[in-house]
């Protein structure tokens, strides 16, 4: 085997990506190595690209956090995995396993969390370093290209819903149907709701359709907020924002039920101000939710292994990542790209 390898590095925030031959890293003590089969592109990875986020990684740095593949090497004292399993190096590279949030299974807002693609190297790399007590288990049936997807965009909705403490039957509006709606709405169907999908592009909401949503509503010019409240009579049970713009999240809380809760995890830039008279008076719970815990991993990955949830995938190469990269800041990728590894 080479000791090289090819990978996709952030040298500078909004310079593109180099693409470099760097060292196979070798893993210590209690790290496994994984080499990669596809990695996933998020708009995470935009952002972390370009330095957006109060809390910025350093560069040189790798992006990719949803990166499928074989382990290759064992570190020392390394049990939880084996040579040759298929595994998933998530956003939540690891975490303290010690502290209130750790100990009360909510490890993703650990103090001391670990991020994959931003605080640690992540899978824009043909080999990346992973802790096996927080990579994803991919259940036999799903391909490393299906994987890549669920594990952070996938596993980010899947939590987003069970958030909004929506029950089967109820209804569910997701706001945003791209490379998050489009799972959201396979999740949300799956999990029992009715769901209607918001976008501002009738390209997407025709997919939202075929995927099972029950009601699709353009959010362009006025009257959405009225007619998704006249269609379900009231507004929706849970709102799930996932587009990264600030007009969906106002958008959102309007859409939401009295008592009902609006769960965002699209990230755009800014303040987030919002009606206080309509949230108290309605008794609106709006909440974050931050990609999702290892048993909802294992959730989230088990409903795509079962066939009812499918990510549409672009495959590319990780030579095209730039251009992919300018596709993703211009809306041009109507779901997800996974980059393969040969």
């Amino acid at each position: 085997m080479s000791s090289k390898m090819q990978a996709a590095v952030v040298v500078a925030f909004g310079a593109p990506l180099a693409l470099q031959s760097l060292d196979i890293p070798v893993p210590a003590a209690g790290q496994i190595l994984i080499k990669t089969e596809a990695c996933g592109v998020c708009h995470t990875d935009l952002h972390a690209a370009n330095g957006d986020w109060p809390v910025r990684p350093t560069p040189p740095f790798i992006p990719g956090h949803e990166a499928i593949g074989r382990v290759v090497a064992l570190g020392a004292g390394v049990t939880a995995v084996k040579l040759g399993d298929l595994v998933g190096a998530p956003w939540l590279y690891s975490a303290c396993g010690h502290c209130e949030h750790c100990l009360s299974a909510w490890e993703t807002v650990c103090g001391e969390a670990q991020f994959g693609g931003y605080t640690q190297n992540g899978g824009f790399a043909e080999f990346l370093l992973a802790d096996p007590d927080y990579v994803a288990r991919i259940p036999d049936g799903l391909s490393a290209a299906q994987a890549a997807p669920i594990i952070c965009a996938g596993v980010t909705c899947y939590k987003g819903l069970k958030e909004t403490a929506a029950k089967p039957g109820d209804w569910v509006a997701i706001s945003g149907a791209g490379g998050l709606g489009h799972l959201a709405i396979q999740y949300g169907k799956a999990m029992g709701f009715r769901v209607c999908a918001v976008d501002i592009d009738d390209g997407k909401l025709a997919h939202a359709t075929r995927l099972g949503a029950d009601l699709v509503f353009n959010a362009q010019g006025g009257g959405v907020i009225e007619a998704l409240r006249d269609a379900t009579g009231g507004g929706a049970h849970g709102v799930l924002i996932t587009a990264p713009s600030l007009e969906a999240f106002h958008q959102g809380v309007a859409m939401t039920r009295k008592r009902g809760t609006c769960v965002l995890v699209g990230l755009p830039a800014g303040e987030f101000p919002v009606p206080l008279f309509d949230v108290v008076a309605n008794c609106i719970t709006i909440r974050g939710s931050f990609v999702g815990t290892r048993q909802d991993m294992a959730e989230a990955l088990a409903f795509a292994a079962a066939g009812k949830v499918k990510a549409d995938i672009e495959i590319q190469p990780l030579s095209a990542i730039n251009d992919v990269l300018d596709r993703l800041k211009h809306g041009q990728v109507p779901s997800r790209v996974v980059l393969e590894f040969a």
